[in-house]
Parts: C-alpha cells; structure tokens; sequence
C-alpha cells in the first residue's frame, strides 16, 4: 500500500477526535446552557458534562443563574404636586427559565430597564414630594410586586428594587434645608427653655428645702431652750421644797422664821426696787437687827 492510504484515514481520525472533543462541554455551576437543534429549542443544560451533536446542536446561550444586580441611571418623574425630581433605583434579579429568559423577550435587561422607568413614573405620579421623600420602603414594595409580575413570562424574578437617591430641584433642596436649619433651632430654643425652666425648678426645690431646714433648726433650738429653762425651774422648786422640808425638819423658831423673810425681801430688792413693804412683824425685826448692829460697832 501507499504511503498516501495510511495518511488520508489516520487524518480523518484525528480530525473525527478533535470534532467530538470540541462538542464535549463542561457546564459550570451556577450556568445553563440553552441548546438548539438545527435551530429549535432542544434542551437546556444545567451543571455537569454533556455532549453536543456536531453541525446540529448550537449552544445559542449561556445564562447565568447567580443573583444579579442592575444599577439604573437617574430616571426623571414627576409628583402629584408637580415636582420633578430624579431618581435612580438599583434591581436585584435572578434567572429561573433560561429558556423564557433567551426567547421570550429581545434585550432582557433593556426591557426591565424600561418597564422600571414607567412604573417608577406611575408610583411617584400618586404621590406629592413629601410623600415620596417618606414612602421609600412603599415605593420599593410597589415596584418589585410590579415588576415581579410582568418579568415572570421571561424567566425573570425581581427579589428586591432599592431607590438608591431621590434628587429633588435645587431651589427645593434649598428650601428643605431652610426647613430643617428652622426647626433645628426650634429644637434647640425648647431645649434652652426647658433647661431654664429645670434649673429655676431645681434652685426653688434647694431654696425650700433649705428654709424647711432652718425653720427646723429654730424649732428645735426654742425646744432645747424651753427644755433647759423648764429643767431650771423645776431644780429651782425642787431646791426650795428641799430647803422648806429641812427647814420645818429643823422645828425654827419665829424670829428666824421672820429673819428669813427679811432675807427674801433683801433678796427680791436685790438693790434695783424704789420702794418696798414690808410687814410690821418684819419691821420691828429689823429696827431690833440695827440696834444690835450699833451696840457692836459702839466702842
């Protein structure tokens, strides 16, 4: 045999091996491939190794299944009391039917793009500003059950639509600011009131409790007093019940008897009375206590 016999079959081998091991494919995880026979829907192959039918099967798409996120640019709306404003939302998505998703609509993504415009416009169009700088976690909920909806015909499930900024006009930015930097300090004059008004409180609780305190400190100070001036008259009276008992014990006579009664009298002169009387029972004691004073001093 020729050379040429050998060479001809042992190509078309080499070229029958390299054919089937360019149709073998390896799916990822987390990827389908969508697959087309002779330009019809055929399979959809999901992770694992599989074999594609040379120049009859196409792999017409590669889809990931991985949650996705899709950042859209500013979109201009206008509220109900007709500000416009602008507003960029971000989409978080994934991929159920990777067939759905390849041929049930022409640019997915530019679809979702613009159904989330239209139904952002329709939401903001029921709301005024105030609205719609307070409702965000509404809105939000609105728009991912919208468009949750009309994606599920092409193998699309919205799991979450975020505003990420909400840009009213410049004079209303302004506005707001104003708004805000006013009842800021509306806070802050409340604040400085009621302080005032907890001080002045707190100054007249001290000024009360202190008098409370002294008025007490004078009470007891009168009481101790009264106390010490009752504790001195009863030893007074009870030093003169006790001087009366021994006196009588003792059995005196009547002069000295009226000798002591002239003593109280001196006593009760104590040199500051102008004028005293005396009984004539003491008188004639006295005159009768001068003359002995006399007969001792005569020589």
């Amino acid at each position: 045999m020729r050379f040429v016999d050998y060479v001809i079959p042992v190509i078309l081998l080499l070229i029958a091996i390299i054919v089937l091991v360019r149709n073998i494919r390896v799916v990822p995880q987390a990827q389908a491939y969508v697959i087309e026979r002779l330009g019809a829907y055929s399979a959809t192959w999901h992770v694992g190794l599989h074999f594609k039918i040379p120049f009859i099967e196409t792999v017409a798409k590669r889809v990931s299944l991985k949650e996705q996120v899709y950042d859209f640019p500013p979109q201009p709306v206008i509220t109900k009391d007709n500000v416009t404003m602008q507003i960029d939302t971000v989409l978080y998505f994934e991929i159920t039917d990777p067939k759905l998703y390849t041929y049930g609509v022409e640019n997915p993504l530019n679809a979702i793009e613009n159904l989330s415009a239209t139904t952002l416009r329709n939401i903001i169009g029921d709301l005024e500003l105030d609205q719609t700088l307070t409702s965000r976690d509404v809105i939000n909920t609105q728009m991912r059950t919208i468009l949750d909806d009309a994606t599920d015909p092409w193998g699309i499930k919205v799991n979450r639509v975020e505003l990420k900024n909400i840009l009213p006009p410049r004079e209303i930015q302004d506005a707001m600011e104003k708004q805000m930097k006013a009842e800021r300090e509306r806070r802050e004059a409340i604040l400085r009131a009621e302080g005032a008004k907890n001080s002045a409180i707190l100054i007249a609780e001290g000024e009360k409790e202190a008098a409370i305190l002294r008025a007490d400190a004078q009470k007891q100070t009168q009481i101790l007093h009264a106390e010490g001036e009752a504790e001195a008259i009863l030893k007074v009276q009870t030093a003169t019940a006790e001087g009366i008992r021994r006196i009588n014990e003792s059995m005196p006579t009547e002069a000295v008897i009226k000798l002591k009664a002239l003593e109280a009298f001196a006593a009760a002169a104590d040199g500051k009375a102008t004028k005293l009387i005396i009984p004539s029972e003491i008188q004639g004691l006295a005159g009768l206590a001068a003359s002995f004073k006399e007969l001792m001093t005569s020589p």
